[in-house]
């Protein structure tokens, strides 16, 4: 297989192939002098579609419908794909009690819709001597959020924040 897709007509290597011919029907083991015969004759393509099998799959298609039919699946797929986002949350170690009931419920909802939360717990000034109030105070975001979480990072001061990202339960 090459870099921008399975090989086709000449540049197919094995001596022999297994044929699918345009309509799908199995023509066996063929060589492949007589396979691009096959496939010139329809005007169509001979398009390797299994190069790892024994002798190779060789199918009569046109190159470019394949092609499409190809492009068509991968964005089929890619479309079906949840991505996951990084939400983060910033709090102080004395924030209020109304404040950090906003912050619980803004990150179950962050939560319920698939995505992990980065809580950052910011200190100022003297505030990093005591960052043991940090730690409780995600310990009791912790505590509020169990059953609708699981700890991704643990807690961990870096310079003069402590983070900590919580992932999704399901």
């Amino acid at each position: 297989m090459n870099d921008e897709g399975p090989n086709i007509n000449e540049n197919i290597k094995a001596k022999q192939v297994r044929l699918i011919d345009a309509n799908n029907e199995n023509r066996g083991v063929v060589s492949i002098r007589e396979a691009l015969a096959l496939a010139e004759e329809e005007g169509l393509d001979l398009i390797e579609i299994s190069p790892q099998a024994t002798p190779p799959v060789c199918k009569i298609l046109d190159f470019g419908k394949y092609r499409y039919e190809q492009q068509k699946r991968k964005n089929e797929a890619k479309k079906n794909q949840k991505v996951v986002e990084i939400k983060e949350l910033k709090l102080r170690p004395m924030i209020e009690t109304h404040d950090y009931e906003v912050k619980v419920k803004q990150a179950k909802k962050f939560l319920e819709q698939g995505n992990k939360v980065k809580f950052t717990m910011r200190f100022k000034g003297r505030e990093l001597s005591a960052n043991d109030m940090g730690k409780k105070i995600l310990s009791q975001l912790l505590d509020d959020l169990d059953g609708v979480c699981k700890v991704d990072s643990e807690m961990k001061l870096e310079g003069r924040q402590m983070t900590m990202i919580v992932a999704p339960a399901k």
